[in-house]
């Protein structure tokens, strides 16, 4: 998968697991593209079966993008072999030792979504 490609399904994925779906016109400003090389990028990952435009609200020609259960499918083949790498590092730190290391990591997530909020 072409790294723009990827890019815009992470965009796609994220917008849903917060629960405010993109539309193309907010992924194209998230992605750095132009409406229409959004529109040819969204044609490829439909084509490929990886997203899915929908028409949910009351205004239908508001369309918001969706990712399908086959690009969740391929993530997790992709990534499993570096959850197991991850996991067995993990594995030789206490549970204490986990929860600071889980504190300092999401300190600095919420650091860096609220410096792209302000951006």
């Amino acid at each position: 998968m072409h790294a723009t490609d990827a890019a815009a399904v992470v965009e796609i994925i994220n917008a849903e697991q917060h629960g405010r779906p993109l539309t193309p016109a907010r992924l194209a400003e998230r992605v750095s593209l132009t409406t229409g090389a959004t529109s040819i990028l969204l044609n490829r990952l439909e084509q490929a079966g990886h997203i899915v435009r929908t028409r949910e609200h009351t205004d239908r020609r508001i369309v918001t993008l969706h990712s399908t259960p086959a690009i969740h499918a391929a993530a997790a083949t992709f990534y499993e072999p570096l959850g197991d790498q991850l996991g067995a590092v993990l594995a030789d730190y206490s549970p204490a030792e986990l929860d600071l290391i889980e504190t300092a990591v999401e300190l600095l997530r919420s650091t860096m979504v609220a410096y792209m909020e302000d951006s």
